[in-house]
């Protein structure tokens, strides 16, 4: 067997003066599952998925459980994922009804011909693969961006997790979810559930996006930082040149990747970026702000 990474995101949006005690451990537990099941052969897409979920459930990030109502008080939630070794992906955009986006995103690159259902039909969709529905809104959903979501719809305050996992057999994959910027407009979709531009994965790379969709979007973020890969730059130099350029756009947020190595790269342009991470020398990290590194 060979050497495996992963590293996780629980999104670009921390802010300096709050309070992250619950969510760093949380994180490095995540990390701590995912590197047994790697040592037991898992596969890079089972545990990009596995690890989404358990962010999406745990109600501390703006995603899943975590999520904040558009401003019609309806939510809707965005996933996508990607095979590396096949470039097979599946993905749901503003999805309304169902406790976890990232399975419903799996369903479709695995159940349908698509790589994209939105809105109605995806939620039609998942009733017919009997996915978990959420009973009752009010009572499920715990708002982790509740204190951020008062913004205008002309700014892109934001919040996703993701993941990205080399696994043992040397292939790759990626996963990211997200209820979308706050006090979003209804039917509004950013970046996560679009390939290239919030998830990305081939044989050079698998990347997540966290941050402005809008931005990723105009850059093909993902995908862009892959194929920089592919052209002979380092996985550090690649997303370090894809986060300058969306800062150059005006934009924030960050990116997770890692190569075919198990190098890791983890930029950002935000205030600070949840993250943890497994080095393919079995290191296990966390960090929300600058006490940690950028790449490994």
């Amino acid at each position: 067997m060979g050497r495996y990474a992963l590293v996780l995101h629980g999104g670009a949006g921390a802010r300096r003066g709050v309070d992250y005690s619950r969510e760093v451990p949380h994180m490095r537990g995540l990390v701590k599952v995912a590197r047994e099941r790697l040592a037991a052969g898992a596969s890079a897409l089972d545990v990009a998925v596995e690890t989404v979920v358990a962010l999406e459930d745990s109600g501390l990030y703006v995603a899943g459980r975590g999520a904040s109502p558009n401003l019609d008080g309806a939510y809707e939630l965005d996933a996508s994922l990607m095979d590396g070794a096949t470039q097979a992906a599946g993905a749901v955009a503003a999805l309304q009804g169902f406790r976890n986006p990232i399975l419903a995103a799996r369903r479709v690159m695995e159940a349908t011909p698509h790589v994209l259902l939105a809105g109605e039909g995806a939620a039609a969709f998942c009733r017919d693969q009997g996915l978990e529905p959420v009973a009752d809104p009010e009572t499920w959903f715990t708002q982790a961006g509740k204190g951020d979501d008062n913004h205008p719809p002309g700014v892109l305050a934001h919040g996703t997790v993701g993941c990205v996992v080399l696994d043992a057999s040397g292939r790759m994959a990626a996963a990211t979810s997200t209820a979308g910027v706050f006090g979003k407009m209804p039917g509004r979709v950013g970046d996560t559930p679009v390939p290239a531009a919030g998830t990305w994965a081939d044989s050079h790379a698998a990347v997540s996006g966290t941050g402005q969709g809008e931005y990723f979007l105009r850059t093909a973020a993902c995908a862009q930082t892959s194929w920089r890969v592919a052209a002979g730059a380092s996985i550090s130099e690649a997303a370090e040149a894809v986060i300058a350029e969306i800062g150059r756009l005006g934009g924030d947020g960050g990116l997770i990747a890692l190569d075919r190595e198990g190098r890791i790269a983890m930029p950002y342009n935000s205030q600070g970026m949840k993250r943890a991470w497994l080095t393919a020398d079995g290191e296990v990290g966390v960090a929300v702000f600058d006490e940690g590194p950028r790449a490994a």
